[in-house]
């Protein structure tokens, strides 16, 4: 580690109020666990801690080769949360995009523009033949594209934590950015999966199981630098119930008999082997979250764009099945409540409500 990093570490170590942050988790586990009096969970950290040292701004395509830069990164988004007072759990990953399990497959990395400080993806390779070599090829090597990256960061944060004690109990180290089986799929193959899904179904789902395996396959590596907590997990700036969180984008291109053939049992399969969690999804979900909700250890759903979905059936399928809604848009729970509708204390908003 540079002074650099040292200085800020020290800085957020001394930051940190061991009873504030364990008063924080409890009520994010009494939120997890269903035990929230109320409608809907909007908590804070209730003091703010102003940092003592300047904390550097590092660019994403500055972290991509650099461990302490990516330290700096993640750890500076810490610092942010106290500073600011919000009730968002501190928690660092090993951030290099949602192409980490592509990568491992042979695409071609595309490292973002300087100027757009967003995190690299791939391209994908639009070649059935391509895709049959693949799955011929077998299960890849876990270390290829970020992979290699991916490990030693989340090896570094560990070591951290025994450096930094506060830091090492209080700030959590969350999985990478694994996606989820069919959104891997369409990364690596292209937007050519959709058609094959009704001219080659079989090769789709061959293509399926082998980033499934792959999938739980990185993640043993993973948990076995930093294990999954069994009280439940961070991801993002949220605490959910059980391991993982997938991301399911693409299945809103998809019908809801495609959804349950060629999504369905592959999140379910990674939910079930990794010990349950979340789903996220962007557009929309509402023709398919009563599959979805279905899903044996799905603890929580995550939605990025409420006004593209109806939200009742959402909520029906969600809260009214005891599976939590985390991080859900301010206006989306204002026009809930204003309708009179009994989120039952199982809806997550980062802000204040200006409504009851």
């Amino acid at each position: 580690m540079n002074d650099i990093l040292k200085r800020c570490l020290e800085d957020l170590e001394a930051r940190l109020i061991p009873e504030t942050e364990e008063e924080l988790l409890r009520e994010w586990i009494d939120f997890t666990e269903g035990r929230f009096i109320g409608n809907v969970f909007t908590p804070e950290r209730g003091i703010r801690s102003q940092p003592q040292v300047e904390w550097p701004v590092v660019r994403t395509n500055e972290t991509l080769d650099c461990m302490d830069k990516m330290a700096l990164q993640q750890y500076g988004v810490c610092s942010k949360r106290l500073e600011e007072g919000n009730g968002a759990p501190l928690a660092v990953r090993s951030n290099y995009g949602t192409s980490i399990i592509p990568l491992l497959f042979g695409v071609e990395p595309f490292v973002m523009p300087e100027e757009t400080d967003t995190l690299p993806t791939s391209v994908p390779l639009h070649d059935t033949a391509a895709i049959e070599r693949l799955i011929k090829a077998g299960m890849p090597d876990l270390q290829a594209g970020f992979g290699a990256r991916v490990f030693e960061a989340g090896r570094l944060y560990v070591e951290i934590g025994k450096t930094y004690p506060k830091i090492g109990k209080y700030v959590k180290i969350f999985h990478p950015d694994q996606q989820g089986p069919l959104d891997i799929c369409e990364v690596i193959w292209g937007s050519d999966i959709f058609l094959a899904i009704y001219d080659a179904p079989q090769l789709v789902k061959a293509l399926l199981e082998l980033v499934t395996d792959t999938y739980i396959a990185f993640m043993r590596e993973w948990t076995k630098i930093t294990p999954f907590d069994a009280i439940g997990n961070v991801h993002w700036d949220v605490f959910h119930g059980g391991s993982i969180m997938l991301r399911n984008d693409s299945s809103m291109n998809i019908s809801p008999a495609q959804y349950d053939e060629f999504a369905r049992p592959y999140d379910e399969k990674l939910l079930m082997e990794c010990g349950g969690g979340a789903v996220h999804f962007c557009g929309r979900g509402d023709h398919y979250i009563s599959s979805m909700c279905g899903i044996a250890g799905l603890r929580a759903v995550n939605l990025s764009q409420p006004e593209y979905n109806d939200m009742e059936v959402i909520f029906t399928n969600a809260v009214d099945r005891g599976i939590n809604i985390l991080d859900l848009d301010r206006k989306a729970v204002e026009s809930a409540l204003e309708s009179g509708r009994d989120l039952r204390g199982r809806v997550h908003c980062r802000e204040k409500l200006a409504t009851g």
